[in-house]
């Protein structure tokens, strides 16, 4: 039994239901019958069944026997009829109406004294409509398929979402919006997979277990291999597996991914997420943000049927049209110029890539904002975020970061100081990032020695020098553009859910 402390009317619950299953255990003709049968002969679905025979009129019989198995989840018993309702893993229902004539006596009693709310049934009889015109089954055999030790919630109070998140199983038979966000998810896992077979891109599979972390500004989570008597990390992106990939001549790659970042949980961010990248050879930031827009305006269209999308606080979102493409520089002096023009004040001073940090500072004072191992990138992307974030309504793409924020990204080919990257922005959250690749082996040993610095200094997020991803890249990688987007992210952009009712079982202490 499990060591799972109950309050005092589900304890006696169980143990009412405890005995219910020696009951049906004890009285079974063979091994496979009982509380858990292994096998039940079902003949259709509760879902398929809905579908044929909806258009019964009242009291209409159809003259067609089925065999069905469900979830009672609501039963109402009678002195010679009972009336249950089975429930399918998609939330289908149909009744099941268990009567004297039709069972006997005695099958009719044991029905009354061992079925229960949760109970699996096996049931077996003619599709008929009620005399309400309720579609049902009039039973003629029935069984157990697997008897449910513990009550279900009350259907019609809603579960805390902290119920929700730890007991999603229970969420799952309950509550339709939580079965319609894993039929979600699912669509759009299809769609992504999908647009990426459009375009000739391959998927693959890289290591979740490496002995070195890279690919993203992030602290990792460390485990111990016996067999290698080694420290390994788990896997934080997989950029650096999938460049090597394209060296290898996989020009057009993806991945859908777990990765597994040791940082704070809040509504947007989980330990465990999942995520896609994809690299294009002969391609840059520019080719990756069509591409983007591409694959996220499909999975509009597979989840809602529209490139609008209604929210669960029944708002709508528009993700179709051409997205905005805005420079991070650009928008910051924008954003202060316009809030010291309203205020009556002269424009201040435009912060550009060669700004020193040391300016950079007293601004960022001046607004609140502090700065942990603070460079003039890390300044700029929060007086960014404090400044402007906030303005965007539309899914837009903020271009052209700070060099030293961005170690794996190449320079911009005509703007000193800034790389080729862009950040896409929904609903307020960064929903997905681009580069065009830094592929030069020399300039990315410097900016691995950089990050091995702040590292040295106490940056638990900065990269170490990986001598392996600097040896495929020796041996050649073409201009290259890459991207990587949060699926749970994404599901949050087209829902309006938090990060936690995105994901099936998400990590909770």
């Amino acid at each position: 039994m499990s060591d799972t402390p109950y309050d005092d009317d589900t304890s006696e619950q169980k143990a009412v239901r405890l005995a219910k299953r020696e009951r049906l255990i004890a009285e079974a003709a063979d091994a496979a019958g009982g509380a858990y049968p292994v096998a039940v002969p079902v003949t259709r679905t509760i879902p398929s069944v809905r579908e044929e025979f909806t258009g019964l009129e009242p009291g209409e019989e159809s003259g067609v026997v089925v065999g069905l198995a469900g979830r009672v989840v609501f039963q109402r018993n009678t002195g010679k009829l009972c009336f249950a309702s089975l429930q399918s893993g998609d939330g289908s229902r149909i009744q099941a109406m268990v009567s004297l004539a039709a069972v006997g006596e005695e099958s009719l009693q044991r029905w009354k004294e061992l079925v229960d709310l949760g109970d699996h049934v096996f049931v077996s009889g003619e599709i008929v409509a009620s005399r309400r015109g309720e579609l049902s089954v009039m039973v003629a055999e029935w069984s157990i398929a697997a008897k449910s030790l513990l009550p279900l919630p009350t259907l019609h109070n809603e579960l805390s979402e902290e119920s929700r998140v730890r007991q999603r199983y229970l969420d799952l038979i309950v509550r339709e919006q939580a079965r319609e966000n894993v039929r979600a998810r699912a669509a759009v896992m299809a769609s992504l997979r999908g647009t990426f077979a459009g375009h000739d891109y391959l998927e693959v599979e890289t290591p979740m277990l490496q002995v070195q972390h890279g690919g993203a500004a992030a602290r990792p989570f460390v485990t111990h291999s016996n067999a290698f008597d080694t420290e390994l990390y788990l896997r934080i992106a997989p950029e650096l597996y999938l460049k090597r990939a394209v060296v290898g001549g996989i020009d057009r790659v993806f991945e859908i991914n777990r990765n597994f970042r040791n940082e704070g949980a809040d509504s947007t961010h989980s330990p465990e997420f999942a995520m896609v990248e994809a690299y294009q050879a002969y391609g840059d930031y520019r080719q990756m943000a069509d591409l983007t827009q591409e694959l996220i305006q499909n999975a509009a269209l597979a989840v809602a049927g529209s490139h609008v999308v209604t929210l669960v606080d029944g708002t709508e979102y528009d993700f179709g049209g051409e997205w905005d493409r805005i420079s991070m520089y650009d928008s910051l002096n924008e954003a202060r110029a316009a809030r010291e023009a309203a205020a009556g004040r002269s424009a201040p001073a435009v912060i550009t890539p060669q700004t020193p940090a040391e300016e950079l500072a007293v601004i960022a004072e001046a607004e609140g904002i502090q700065v942990t191992h603070p460079t003039h990138g890390k300044y700029v992307e929060e007086l960014w975020e404090h400044l402007v974030i906030d303005s965007l309504t539309r899914p837009t793409f903020v271009m052209d970061f700070p060099v030293d924020t961005s170690p794996l990204t190449r320079d911009h080919r005509s703007i000193p100081g800034v790389v080729e990257k862009w950040d896409l922005y929904v609903r307020g959250f960064e929903l997905a990032t681009a580069y065009s690749e830094l592929v030069d082996p020399v300039i990315q040993r410097e900016r691995f020695v950089a990050q091995a610095r702040l590292a040295s200094a106490g940056d638990d997020e900065a990269m170490r020098v990986d001598e392996e991803f600097l040896r495929a890249l020796e041996h050649g990688m073409p201009p290259s553009g890459g991207m990587g987007m949060g699926i749970d992210r994404l599901m949050m952009a087209l829902t309006g859910l938090g990060v936690r009712e995105t994901i099936l079982f998400p990590l909770v202490k």
